[in-house]
């Protein structure tokens, strides 16, 4: 990905989901559905056909569990000026809300992510939500990991006079396919199948946006590549972006 910030996220292991950072998931209803497959276990061969002539019971389907109600606090700071902006899943859900302890960004439930996908006239299987949701979280840890580093490159006497960056916003748009996505794409590079905006707030309330590309990992799977970099739209945007290409 040249000099931007590229990372590839494999998902965490199962019953573990880690705390990350928030995302509008409206966009991202394609590629988690498409992830929700892909760990979908198969199906058993079908057995040989039996010479007993004695009947052979059906199995008994084994009963869902319910879908949790529980929230995972992510890492991510929100800045005080945050809007009520919507997270679960597919464009629009819940407010995403905040911890009163850490004044972090909360993640949504699996039940609160399975009922806005189903909202927005996706066709959400409740037993994949325990992928799904674990997935979706650490692709954001992923995604603020990437912010902090460029932070701590670019901004970092700034950010030491509060308690660092926070995350003001997010947006997604799947179908908005970023400058730099759209060169790659002319050059024969596959396209990202989703993008992000996010806003950053640092101390004394200034702000820098960042725009994040999600490729899908090379031989297929749970393995996801994201290109994060500060957005173009701004001085201080090119002057991180041409800092890192001179290699500062």
């Amino acid at each position: 990905m040249g000099n931007t910030s590229s990372s590839q996220v494999q998902p965490p292991p199962n019953g573990t989901p880690p705390s990350a950072c928030p995302v509008d998931p409206s966009a991202r209803a394609a590629w988690l559905e498409a992830a929700a497959k892909e760990a979908r276990p198969q199906p058993p061969p079908s057995s040989p056909p039996s010479t007993s002539t004695s009947p052979i019971p059906a199995p008994k389907p084994s009963k869902p569990r319910p879908l949790a109600s529980e929230r995972v606090t992510s890492s991510i700071p929100r800045a005080e000026l945050s809007p009520n902006t919507t997270t679960p899943t597919p464009t629009s859900a819940p407010s995403h809300g905040q911890n009163a302890a850490t004044s972090n960004w909360i993640y949504p439930s699996e039940k609160m992510f399975f009922e806005a996908m189903r909202r927005k006239n996706h066709s959400p299987d409740a037993s994949d939500m325990a992928t799904v949701v674990p997935i979706h979280n650490a692709v954001n840890e992923r995604a603020w990991a990437e912010i902090k580093d460029w932070e701590r490159r670019f901004a970092s006497s700034q950010n030491r006079k509060c308690s660092g960056p926070k995350l003001r916003s997010f947006s997604g748009d799947s179908r908005k396919v970023s400058p730099r996505a759209r060169w790659l794409g002319l050059w024969g590079y596959e396209s990202p199948f989703d993008r992000h905006d996010w806003v950053v707030e640092r101390c004394e309330g200034g702000g820098v946006e960042y725009v994040i590309d999600f490729y899908r990992g090379r031989g297929g799977g749970l393995a996801f590549y994201l290109d994060v970099r500060p957005k173009l739209n701004s001085w201080e945007g090119w002057r991180m972006r041409l800092g890192r290409l001179v290699g500062m």
